[in-house]
């Protein structure tokens, strides 16, 4: 009987760390939507809210850590058990680092929305969206055990990496024949930069996923 409650009180920790990194990875794909909001709207005042936001994502991270290695100390849990907690202690890194590109995209949206607009945003939204949806299936992955969708979140980094090299070629084609353009346009290149690190942290998500269920390495092997 003993062993059965120690059982459920381990199980029932196991699901709080869960649910808060599905609390953090909820409220990081909010700040992702309103972050290119910010930009493509020209609303300052919803950028200054974003960048004050990400507070939240810091005492998330803070929380989530405290409770993961807790739980190490007073239940020294081992096999799946371990690699779960190791991987949240990885998972809330890069939540967390997300959380700091959305602030850092509000700054560069804060800045250009002071001034005339370059051109119609058509592709940093849909970098977004993508890059957004990877952070979401990365998330489901880890919680569904679900090594395939982990595969899938890897392979549509190439999407979010060409679009990227799409904006910053059409971007050197307007510094290269307007000057008076580089320092928008290098704030729009740092832009379509975080959104594809956001990926990028999306991609460590998924890899980690993979090593939880299987326990095999795969970074710098998907294809």
């Amino acid at each position: 009987m003993e062993r059965e409650h120690f059982s459920r009180q381990f199980d029932n920790e196991l699901n709080q760390i869960r649910e808060k990194l599905l609390e953090m990875g909820g409220k990081v794909e909010v700040m992702i939507a309103n972050a290119m909001k910010s930009l493509v709207e020209r609303d300052t005042e919803l950028a200054e809210r974003t960048i004050a936001f990400d507070h939240e994502i810091n005492t998330l991270e803070m929380v989530i850590d405290e409770k993961c290695l807790e739980v190490l100390a007073r239940r020294q849990p081992a096999a799946r058990d371990l690699r779960f907690i190791t991987l949240a202690l990885k998972i809330v890194t890069d939540l967390e680092r997300i959380g700091d590109q959305c602030a850092n995209i509000c700054k560069r949206a804060r800045e250009l929305n002071q001034e005339p607009a370059l051109k119609p945003y058509i592709d940093l939204p849909r970098m977004a969206q993508a890059a957004s949806d990877m952070v979401k299936e990365a998330l489901d992955a880890f919680v569904r055990g679900d090594d395939a969708l982990a595969i899938k979140v890897c392979q549509d980094d190439q999407c979010v990496d060409e679009l990227n090299e799409q904006i910053q070629r059409e971007l050197l084609t307007f510094m290269m024949g307007d000057p008076k353009c580089i320092s928008r346009a290098m704030k729009i290149i740092q832009v379509s930069k975080g959104l594809e690190r956001i990926a990028d942290h999306a991609t460590n998500i998924a890899e980690m996923v993979i090593f939880m269920i299987k326990g095999k390495d795969i970074r710098h092997t998907i294809a």
